[in-house]
């Protein structure tokens, strides 16, 4: 009895460890975490979070665009999340004569609501655990490679057959997802609804929305208003339609109801959204890899070019508005990987890492088991093997790919068949085709000399990471035809390429020849380009061949080890629709330093620099501020709160979740994490790791007060009681 105590009281003291930590799948809550997350404070039962026979919390959360989280908070299908999730959204939309980056967006009735070409939001419908069908089906199936378990395409072919089996067919914009999760040791197919008739309502300015901006980023404190608002539309008759003026507004089945209520320190609070990706299994070897190639690229190569675009956005207003959502997008996990290397050293999270790793080694030597052994020592040469391809497609990807916008050239393959086959009507049609792509191309990049810059700096900044023995082939021609000079050859591109200029390609396609295709220093690039990520994919092929049977034995493993440990389990992220919970709580992030756990307009009027982009304030955010209107907004104290950090378990697709209270009202939206905790997607540690949120309260103050768009707020379900802490810690 005493050691069925004993171990009762480690279980308990292992849960309430780690009852932060975990992204945990809400097919698993009732069984799983349920009594965990009510011992922290949750007020209402699992179902109504996450109900597979009804309606629940999770009918009203949505993937937004397919890399953040939204959710619907009204009957008629507004959907609120970050500013900086809509933020490509605001950039369609604005020009110099109409610059809502700048000014912000207030759709005042329906039909001033606009269309976002490309914007889709999706309802998860059903998640189903279907790992026994898919063991089923693989015990059945060839498998000559061994890779079925993990195949995109296979696992497609295993979602259509038990459809089939089920009876399930998919309606216009319902589709179904199989996954795999923990290294493909358990299976859940995901039915959804995507709705592609998606319009912006609101958004702040970028002065709000963008507060701070790349300073502020990543950072606690902050005094940003990161979010923005748009509205699901359906055929009349209620289901996915493309856009169509006649569209009607979604009646969806569930919004959630906003708390004006607050929080107070220790309060318990959960969060649902769509976390993108981590690696909480990863080994020490593979956590030195990803911080020497892609967190370096993306440090260093990353810093050279949003250095030379913020020069010429400051310069022009209508470069800041094209830019300014791909700005934004780099910049954001440039910071990132320069947090997650600092805290990986600070944290010593690889000494972390090993001694976790030599646990189950351990384990494996005390069942007489090989397998994690035997895994380990894979995983380990497969790391060693591919680190100087990785490194090297790590440079080529950031500098060249994602670095060059200008390499978007459209392709001149139907051209040269046409052109081989002497065929003139062919070859008439070939061309038409390529003058629509070409057209597309030039709008898409409006300002060559901006490009023309930043293709100097990017050669420059491969050259300096890459020896020249290793480089892509085009650096040979760079070589021998210009003598080794790189600004040269970017020059002779838009000089004298195709795709140069409009008026290049224009004198071209009125004749056409395979001789110019041949010899175009921008085709020529593009194809040296594509053929340094084909040799480096090669070079790694070979190692990384025997990777994910072994990760899957790892993972395993590490899986049967907490399960010993009585420690609730939980996949890597993988952007599929989870949960994480925690509370409400302030972080010591050095000896010394302290952070509360919110803040207030107060510190964004402290932080304002009329001469600094990233800290203007709005002159009428300062008026309100100044006559204290903040109207049923403001805190018991008088104060306008912004901002609050909890201590869940978020990562990137986390940006615009909802933050729940403990009963389960909105009272914020998840934007960002704290500079200490980026660390979190290798390793988590719930004493320095926070999630950064917009208070409800704040984003209600600014629709109503700051751009008297009253009607939205009629719109909403809103709570001013004050809620029950009788369970609250």
């Amino acid at each position: 009895m005493r050691r069925i105590i004993l171990s009762l009281f480690l279980t308990s003291g292992i849960l309430s460890a780690h009852a932060d930590e975990g992204m945990w799948m809400l097919t698993d809550l009732k069984q799983q975490n349920e009594v965990a997350m009510t011992e922290l404070g949750l007020l209402i039962p699992a179902e109504q979070i996450y109900n597979p026979n009804g309606i629940a919390l999770k009918d009203a959360v949505v993937h937004f665009g397919g890399g953040c989280t939204g959710e619907v908070i009204s009957a008629e299908g507004l959907v609120l999340t970050n500013h900086h999730c809509g933020y490509g959204a605001i950039q369609q939309h604005s020009s110099v004569e109409h610059d809502y980056l700048t000014d912000g967006f207030w759709a005042m009735s329906r039909s001033e609501e606009l269309p976002c070409k490309g914007l889709t939001v999706t309802y998860i419908d059903e998640i189903m655990d279907v790992t026994d069908y898919v063991n089923d089906q693989l015990q059945i199936d060839s498998d000559p490679n061994g890779t079925n378990y993990l195949s995109p395409k296979y696992l497609a072919m295993i979602a259509d057959r038990f459809l089939s089996a089920q009876g399930i067919t998919l309606t216009s914009g319902r589709k179904a997802e199989l996954k795999a999760f923990y290294g493909g040791n358990k299976y859940y197919l995901f039915l959804k609804t995507t709705y592609s008739d998606i319009r912006m309502v609101g958004a702040p300015p970028s002065s709000i929305g963008k507060f701070g901006a790349d300073t502020d980023n990543w950072m606690w404190p902050r005094h940003t208003g990161d979010f923005s608002l748009f509205r699901i539309y359906a055929g009349k008759d209620g289901q996915p339609a493309a856009y169509n003026p006649d569209n009607v507004p979604l009646q969806v089945k569930k919004h959630l109801t906003i708390s004006l209520a607050g929080y107070r320190e220790g309060d318990f609070t959960f969060v649902m959204g769509f976390p993108g990706r981590n690696w909480r299994y990863m080994i020490s070897d593979e956590v030195e890899e990803r911080m020497q190639t892609t967190n370096f690229m993306r440090h260093h190569v990353r810093d050279i070019r949003q250095k030379a675009l913020m020069e010429q956005m400051l310069k022009d207003d209508a470069v800041r508005i094209h830019y300014a959502s791909k700005y934004a997008s780099s910049a954001n996990y440039w910071k990132n990987a320069i947090g997650m290397n600092e805290g990986l050293v600070r944290l010593k999270i690889l000494d972390t890492k090993r001694a976790q790793q030599e646990q189950l080694l351990a384990r494996g030597r005390a069942l007489n088991d090989s397998s994690y052994q035997k895994a380990f020592d894979q995983i380990r040469g497969i790391v060693k093997h591919r680190r100087n391809a990785l490194y090297h497609q790590q440079a080529i990807q950031e500098a060249l790919v994602t670095g060059l916008d200008f390499m978007r050239i459209p392709s001149t393959a139907a051209l040269v068949s046409a052109l081989k086959s002497k065929d003139k009507a062919r070859i008439k049609t070939a061309a038409d085709s390529l003058q629509v792509a070409a057209d597309k191309y030039f709008a898409s990049v409006p300002f060559p000399e901006v490009e023309r810059i930043v293709g100097k700096k990017m050669l420059q900044t491969y050259m300096k990471y890459i020896p020249a023995e290793q480089r892509i082939g085009i650096f040979k021609v760079i070589d021998k035809r210009f003598k080794g000079d790189s600004d040269a050859f970017i020059n002779a591109c838009f000089e004298y390429s195709i795709f140069g200029s409009k008026e290049n390609f224009a004198k071209f396609i009125r004749k056409p020849s395979l001789y110019k295709i041949g010899n175009d220093w921008m085709t020529l690039l593009k194809y040296s380009i594509t053929d340094g990520l084909l040799q480096t994919t090669i070079a790694m092929m070979d190692a990384n061949r025997n990777y994910n049977a072994a990760h899957k034995v790892w993972v395993k493993g590490m899986m049967d080890m907490k399960r010993e440990a009585g420690t609730p389990i939980y996949p890597d992220a993988n952007s599929t629709l989870r949960l994480t919970y925690g509370r409400v709580l302030p972080y010591k992030p050095a000896d010394g330093v302290e952070y509360g756990y919110y803040t207030t307009l107060k510190g964004a009027m402290e932080k304002e620099d009329p001469d600094n982009w990233e800290f203007v304030v709005p002159a009428k955010l300062k008026q309100l501020y100044q006559t204290k209107d903040f109207g049923r907004y403001a805190m018991p104290d008088g104060e306008m709160p912004v901002c609050f950090i909890v201590n869940t378990d978020n990562t990137g697709g986390n940006s615009g979740s909802p933050v729940f209270n403990a009963k389960g009202e909105l009272i914020g939206t998840a934007f960002d994490r704290n500079y200490e905790g980026l660390t979190g997607d290798i390793a988590f540690r719930p004493s320095s790791q926070r999630a950064a949120c917009v208070d409800i309260r704040y984003t209600l103050f600014i629709i109503d007060k700051y751009a008297g768009a009253s009607h939205i707020i009629k719109e909403l379900t809103i709570s001013e009681a004050e809620p029950d802490m009788t369970k609250s810690n």
